[in-house]
């Protein structure tokens, strides 16, 4: 058998296994960009690959077999660690740049739902295979693409080039858009944001459509598809699918104890009855509800915290750093009460109660029932069922 013809046969069988994740089957049109577009040429001899907690190296050179197989497989493959600074010790990386599962590619791409002639801005090119897709489906000049990594711009655009293909890559901050390819009828990120940039709406024609994943510190995960309207605005739904790197113009590196908790606060004394793992250690539709009206609460557990009768503590604390709680578990079975210590001006623990309240109030709403409207002054308002439920969304 020929490399081409392997090559051919590894992608049908990536197909038909993203068509099982899908329940349906990859439309024609994608299958020909996908055989014509093979994922392996876009992925580096070095990934990681997921073990355990953390990340494992599989480099080509060594295990080619094993990196193959991760190639070819319905799964994230990771390439790059640590924004390309890879660290001495393995516990130490964290993903910066992947390739996306295909199944979610595949279903992002349906979403988008392009057409000949379309015009598409992608945010975050990564590998390139996407828009080598989007190449191959749309044309090169109707596809613009752009990363603020420039050595995942030269290893794309290399990619891209050997296979033919020469769509627009442009090495800058995908927060600003490209304004010299504008106006585009499409445009997908595949990094996730937590506020929706102004530029993306004015570079895109009424009734064109961005779809991006979200990104809350709540819960990441959840897909938005936007569509324009002509006085600047930009409304639409989401649905539960994906889970993307946060856009690395809107990290922010807040630890608790450097940051947040500090040695002379006086934290204020309380008891609640709302169970902590009620709401942080629920399932995804719960806490992705619970941070639409949360806004900029995030929280983390500390199931050691070395105190006297505490066995389980949960934090959470705003995006800024200025209020947080507490909430201890003692390790009693069938609790009834946990004791609470809040910290600044919003009595954060008060706020989740209520978010709690108002989503059992409303019959335990998920994605699919939250929408998000962004304004021409690009406030964002998150809603329930219908812009008209809306409130502002911090």
């Amino acid at each position: 058998m020929t490399q081409q013809h392997r090559e051919q046969a590894a992608t049908r069988g990536l197909l038909r296994a993203v068509s099982r994740s899908l329940g349906y089957e990859v439309t024609p049109e994608w299958r020909r960009a996908a055989a014509a577009v093979p994922r392996h040429r876009f992925l580096p001899d070095r990934i990681w690959l997921a073990a355990g907690d953390g990340y494992e190296l599989c480099d080509r050179r060594s295990e080619p077999d094993r990196w193959l197989s991760a190639a070819y497989s319905d799964e994230a493959v990771v390439t790059q660690i640590n924004d390309g600074q890879e660290p001495d010790d393995p516990a130490d990386a964290w993903p910066s740049c992947s390739a996306s599962a295909p199944s979610i590619v595949f279903t992002m791409l349906d979403a988008l739902d392009p057409t000949p002639g379309t015009r598409v801005l992608e945010i975050g090119t990564g590998t390139g295979w996407n828009a080598a897709l989007l190449a191959h489906r749309l044309g090169d000049a109707n596809v613009t693409t752009i990363e603020v990594d420039s050595g995942l711009v030269a290893r794309a655009r290399s990619s891209l080039g050997n296979l033919g293909y020469a769509p627009a890559v442009v090495c800058g901050d995908g927060l600003r858009g490209w304004p010299p390819g504008a106006v585009y009828d499409r445009v997908l990120a595949t990094c996730s944001v937590r506020r929706v940039p102004s530029a993306w709406i004015t570079q895109t024609r009424s009734g064109g459509i961005i779809l991006t994943p979200w990104d809350n510190p709540w819960a990441c995960g959840g897909l938005l598809r936007l569509t324009v309207d002509g006085d600047g605005s930009a409304t639409g739904r989401y649905t539960p699918d994906s889970a993307f790197m946060l856009m690395r113009t809107q990290r922010r590196d807040l630890q608790l104890f450097r940051d947040v908790v500090m040695e002379d606060h006086l934290p204020t004394e309380s008891t609640t009855a709302l169970a902590p793992w009620a709401v942080a250690d629920s399932a995804f539709e719960t806490r992705f509800a619970l941070g639409h009206r949360l806004g900029d609460l995030w929280y983390a557990w500390d199931h050691d915290p070395g105190v006297a009768g505490v066995v389980t503590r949960l934090w959470t604390a705003t995006t800024d750093g200025g209020s947080w709680a507490a909430v201890d578990w003692d390790g009693a079975e069938n609790s009834a009460r946990f004791t609470v210590w809040q910290h600044g001006p919003r009595r954060l623990w008060s706020e989740v109660e209520a978010a709690h309240h108002w989503w059992l109030e409303n019959h335990q709403p998920g994605p699919g029932r939250l929408g998000l409207t962004v304004a021409p002054d690009g406030g964002h308002r998150a809603w329930l069922d219908t812009p008209a439920d809306s409130w502002p969304l911090e």
